[in-house]
């Protein structure tokens, strides 16, 4: 299986039609069809390691202020507690929790509604440890590169640029900030020459990293993806952009 990192942006994106949700209506039609979804998700950041094993896993919607029809979505996906097995096996010495309460937050399931609108695919969504550093996650994921050659599909859901307090509500369209372009542009040149430690240690980049990625939740789903990397195999961008000026809605596959 290939491996996939989106920027899921607005949560409205989700009972949208737009240049993002055709991009990745788009992106899934080229993908084999996965046996299994694991999902890594900017917003399920807590102390911690763990995995979903709830069967089906609860549609969450994690955010408020919305109209009422973003709150009426449900992706009734089953879960796999065979899968979530696998990755707290993969995971180890790292102690990891088999969570029950958990489900899909609308990190996962605002892409997986263009993804696969079926929901047949069972989804399993893994939690992002906030004690460790980005190098350490890296590091943690790539333990997980068995997966792909058994058929489940890494997806990353995150911005690789998200600055809310730069973002230009309720002013659309609006020009990007210099600083996120810049920052992006360097993190493509970056994944682009397979410089995954320097993508990982982004916080050396200089100012417009720090403004880029004021807190790391939603940068962190990008370093999942990138560290299932297998060498010489292909690494595009299917999806490009920006909303309000400071959130990115970059894509990244690889294979």
């Amino acid at each position: 299986m290939p491996a996939v990192f989106l920027g899921h942006g607005n949560p409205m994106n989700a009972i949208q039609h737009n240049a993002y949700t055709d991009a990745w209506r788009a992106l899934a039609a080229t993908l084999p069809r996965p046996r299994q979804i694991l999902s890594i998700s900017a917003h399920w950041y807590l102390p911690g390691s763990r995995v979903t094993i709830a069967d089906p896993p609860r549609t969450i919607h994690d955010f408020g202020g919305f109209p009422e029809p973003l709150f009426e979505v449900q992706y009734p996906a089953r879960g796999s507690p065979e899968l979530a097995r696998r990755v707290r096996a993969l995971l180890a010495p790292t102690q990891v929790i088999l969570d029950q309460n958990w489900g899909l937050d609308h990190g996962t399931w605002s892409l997986l509604v263009h993804l696969f609108p079926e929901a047949d695919i069972p989804v399993v969504q893994l939690g992002i440890d906030e004690t460790l550093t980005a190098e350490e996650h890296f590091d943690l994921a790539r333990r997980l590169n068995p997966l792909r050659g058994e058929g489940v599909l890494v997806l990353g859901s995150g911005n690789v640029v998200h600055n809310l307090h730069a973002y230009a509500w309720g002013r659309h369209p609006v020009e990007s900030y210099e600083w996120a372009m810049r920052f992006e542009t360097q993190l493509r040149a970056l994944i682009t020459e397979q410089d995954f430690r320097r993508v990982a240690a982004y916080d050396g980049l200089g100012r417009d990293a720090a403004l880029a990625v004021p807190t790391p939740e939603h940068f962190l789903p990008l370093l999942y993806v990138l560290a299932q990397w297998k060498p010489d195999e292909p690494i595009n961008f299917p999806v490009e952009g920006f909303d309000g000026g400071s959130v990115s809605m970059l894509g990244v596959r690889l294979g």
